[in-house]
């Protein structure tokens, strides 16, 4: 679907007082991501590398009718299942995932993605924000980079603010005694730059370790607002642009500002390097130690109708869009999970050589191409965001994203057969029936379920011929494999809101009660129960071994400790909702709802505290 002239013309006659947005304020909701890990980690990114592998590893969310090609615009819809709570979202979000490089061995290991969210905020504006379009496409960052941007540490996401800065790194940390970048930093030399307007940010990786529980080192990515429709939905290279003062050019159109915020799981690897000595030993898959090319990537899937819905009556905050008033569609069953396998058939997990798709560890200060490949690209310095996303392009292998094979032709030159199979391992194999771990579907049962299968394109022979004449002509020979997905649910009993007989002697349930963003439990926030652990049981016992006469377990893996509810009031039972990360019997909360414990049948609730902290920056604090 692509806008018409009319249809544009009767979006800019909006008024901006028939929506929950306004000229005057940010409004927004957060979507929230479920089940066990993201969709798929893999090479693959159907808009920068069609046909075949990606450069580099990914870390993807969304429906799962994502693959290696995606040319319908109305693909997303054959999905199955998503990873989004919200049903009617079947897009497709991604990101370069995080290794860590081991200072002795410098042997590579990934960096577990903890959690991602994606941000829906609907700016001040007296534009319409309007929905996206089924397979609009955006890229933003440059894979290339491998020096800071001439604007320093600082975010830019107006063009009237200057030269976009869309990319950063957020670092919440213990303890703030030491700054978290080197102050005389010129960001060349092994560690990124300060934003000047935010101590817990900046461009680049610091050389600190990002100890926040449940907010480790984070990646954020934002995304332009303004849509050029005479650009059209698939060219990522230049249908994108900020806005400037707020506003779209005449003509375009005003989309919602995605941000995605990527939370990787830094402190499993805390022990194994000395923070603060100007280097750090993470990077991203492409081989960036930098941190600088940090990208994105967008396919909506959205259904038009639901989104729109959102955007003219929701402002649900960090709630999240599940609790937004009259959604349409619903919500997944946040008990099961919607993964696929990686068609790139390659080991991307445990202690590793070198990074998948042979990219090496480049150095600071010289800029890269091929996302990596150490190839030389020419780099665009166009102040204009469309500009900087099409410099992604340099990521993709050039050859592999200019084919587009078709089942038993031939693909010629030797360049894109050198491509394709460094990145595919050949097989000589008919159909491959790819199942989702936990499932209890046989092979035979998904070879049949065509209504469930994807097709996508990959290499399965290389020849090697030589002419008379001494020339060399390489061939690859590609077939169409299907790979099909299901969504595994967990099985068990449905959940309760007390927690049996296994909460702790003396405390009783006490009710579901309403948390805010500057907590009603103030005493132990975000306690450490472990990561995946947390049950009403062990928080309770932590709280209660610390002396605090209340516990509170909230969106099915936090825990909160104290002595008084500060601001709360009683919630109906619906609204803790969320099975216990560590015993799915148990219910552990809702979206800033409390399934709260006290020690005895009575609760104070206090005056509410005035200290704003975001819900995913708080550590551990005790009083």
């Amino acid at each position: 679907m692509r806008f018409t002239t009319s249809s544009a013309s009767a979006i800019l006659a909006f008024s901006a007082s028939a929506a929950a947005y306004s000229a005057t304020g940010r409004t927004f909701a957060v979507n929230h991501f479920y089940g066990k890990g993201p969709l798929m980690m893999g090479r693959v990114d159907p808009i920068v590398s069609p046909g075949g592998p990606s450069g580099h590893v990914h870390a993807i969310q969304g429906g799962n009718a994502f693959g290696i090609t995606m040319t319908d615009t109305q693909a997303l819809e054959q999905s199955t299942c998503t990873s989004s709570l919200v049903k009617n979202d079947k897009s497709n979000y991604w990101t370069p995932s995080l290794w860590f490089q081991d200072p002795v061995t410098k042997e590579l290991e990934p960096v577990e993605m903890f959690y991602m969210n994606v941000y829906y905020f609907f700016e001040a504006t007296t534009d319409k924000i309007t929905a996206f379009q089924p397979g609009h496409r955006m890229v933003v960052g440059n894979p290339s980079l491998r020096t800071p941007p001439a604007s320093g540490g600082k975010s830019i996401l107006d063009l009237s603010d200057g030269t976009p800065q869309p990319v950063q790194f957020t670092c919440p940390r213990s303890s703030t005694a030491s700054p978290l970048y080197p102050t005389d930093s010129d960001g060349l030399h092994g560690v990124g730059i300060q934003d000047p307007g935010n101590k817990g940010a900046g461009v680049g990786f610091p050389d600190q370790n990002c100890d926040g529980y449940a907010s480790p080192l984070r990646a954020d990515v934002h995304f332009p607002s303004c849509y050029n429709p005479a650009a059209g939905l698939d060219n990522y290279k230049t249908n994108m642009e900020f806005p400037t003062n707020g506003n779209c050019p005449s003509g375009w159109i005003h989309t919602p500002h995605l941000f995605y915020e990527v939370y990787w799981n830094t402190p499993e690897f805390a022990s194994r390097w000395t923070p603060g000595q100007g280097t750090q030993p993470f990077l991203l898959s492409n081989g960036d130690p930098t941190g600088y090319s940090l990208h994105g990537d967008f396919i909506s899937g959205w259904d038009v109708d639901t989104l729109q819905q959102i955007i003219d009556n929701c402002d649900a905050g960090d709630s999240g869009m599940d609790k937004c008033p009259g959604l349409i569609g619903g919500l997944n069953d946040p008990s099961t999970s919607c993964n696929i396998n990686d068609p790139i058939n390659e080991v991307i997990t445990g202690v590793m050589s070198a990074l998948p798709g042979n990219n090496p560890v480049t150095g600071w200060g010289v800029n890269v191409g091929s996302g990596g490949s150490g190839t030389t690209a020419s780099m665009s310095s166009s102040p204009t965001s469309s500009n900087v996303a099409s410099s992604q392009a340099a990521s993709s292998q050039a050859p592999a994203s200019s084919q587009k094979a078709t089942s038993a032709k031939e693909v010629s030159t030797a360049s894109s057969s050198a491509s394709f199979a460094a990145g595919v391992p050949v097989s000589s194999t008919g159909a491959k029936n790819i199942q989702t771990p936990g499932s209890t579907s046989t092979a035979a049962d998904i070879a049949t379920t065509p209504a469930e299968s994807h097709p996508t394109t990959l290499v399965t022979q290389v020849a090697t011929t030589s002419t008379g004449s001494g020339d060399t002509v390489v061939t690859s020979y590609v077939s169409e494999t299907t790979v099909v997905w299901t969504t595994v649910t967990a099985t068990g009993a449905a959940p309760t809101s007390t927690g049996g007989s296994s909460v702790a002697s003396g405390w009783s349930y006490y009710g579901c009660y309403q948390d805010t963003r500057d907590r009603v439990l103030t005493g132990i926030k975000l306690a450490n129960v472990g990561q995946g652990e947390v049950t009403n049981t062990k928080c309770v016992d932590y709280c209660s071994a610390r002396g605090f006469s209340m516990a509170g377990t909230e969106y099915g893996g936090q825990c909160f400790c104290g002595d008084e509810l500060s601001g709360s009031s009683a919630l109906t039972e619906t609204s803790c909702d969320m099975p216990c990360e560590g015993d799915g019997t148990q219910t552990c909360g809702g979206g800033l709802a409390l399934s709260v414990y006290t020690k005895n049948s009575t609760a104070s609730h206090g005056r509410r505290s005035t200290r704003h902290m975001h819900r995913h920056l708080n550590r551990e604090i005790s009083s």
